[in-house]
């Protein structure tokens, strides 16, 4: 994995302005990884997925992650601080093992499954109601379930192996869901809330992308230059340009 430069954010940003989440991540991921081919990224587990893209976000914008929670009891604004260290698992799915079949057995059922991936997620994306989605997505991972050696409809699973193989899948690959710990220094309300890299990492692209458009077009208004030439400076040095437009 390589780091993004300028030019490979924005052009990543570009293309991924009208597209969904899960494209938006594996757009990313083909830039940093130009000789893996796309369909590999989409192969991995979400959860392998989700470790790369932190992976990427700490070359780009370095471990440091700040963000915003609100605390679901008094609607109080909480500014969290933490680093990628602090929300990267271990024991996850590794390469070799995320597309290997897992087996178990619960309810008088046994089944075999696999981790879900990209392709998954983006096969479900148009479905807005949650129990079906997922009623989906545990369809398409399951390789078969049968009780009494008999094959059994996904559709008539008891909710019970349908929870089971849910609670695998999540040990299996633990970075796929990242929870944090939180507390409300005013209310003293304690709650967990999901962390998602993949929309976090694109909403800062996002952030960035407009004040680097904004800087490019100061610079190329007061002294002529190409967006390229601009987009090829450390950001030090642009500033420092911006520093004497604003000045003068």
């Amino acid at each position: 994995m390589r780091n993004l430069s300028a030019w490979d954010l924005l052009n990543v940003w570009e293309r991924g302005w009208a597209q969904t989440a899960t494209q938006r991540a594996l757009l990313l991921l083909a830039a940093a990884s130009p000789d893996t081919p796309t369909h590999t990224l989409a192969e991995l587990s979400i959860g392998q997925r989700d470790g790369c893209l932190l992976a990427l976000r700490e070359l780009v914008f370095g471990p440091q992650l700040v963000c915003l929670a609100t605390c679901p009891a008094c609607r109080e604004r909480l500014e969290l601080n933490f680093c990628v260290a602090d929300i990267r698992t271990a024991g996850g799915a590794d390469e070799a093992r995320a597309s290997e079949p897992i087996s178990l057995s619960a309810g008088g059922c046994e089944a075999l499954f696999r981790l879900p991936n990209s392709l998954d997620l983006a096969a479900i994306a148009s479905h807005q109601d949650a129990a079906e989605g997922r009623r989906l997505l545990l369809a398409r991972c399951l390789v078969y379930v049968r009780r009494d050696g008999e094959a059994l409809d996904p559709a008539h699973m008891p909710e019970d192996v349908v929870s089971a193989v849910v609670e695998r899948m999540a040990q299996a690959d633990p970075q796929a869901d990242v929870q944090l710990d939180l507390s409300c220094p005013v209310c003293d309300h304690e709650w967990r809330a999901a962390f998602d890299i993949g929309s976090f990492f694109w909403g800062e692209i996002d952030a960035w992308a407009h004040r680097t458009l904004h800087q490019v077009h100061a610079l190329a208004t007061a002294y002529g230059w190409r967006e390229a030439d601009i987009l090829n400076m450390s950001p030090w040095r642009r500033q420092y340009y911006l520093e004497m437009v604003g000045a003068a």
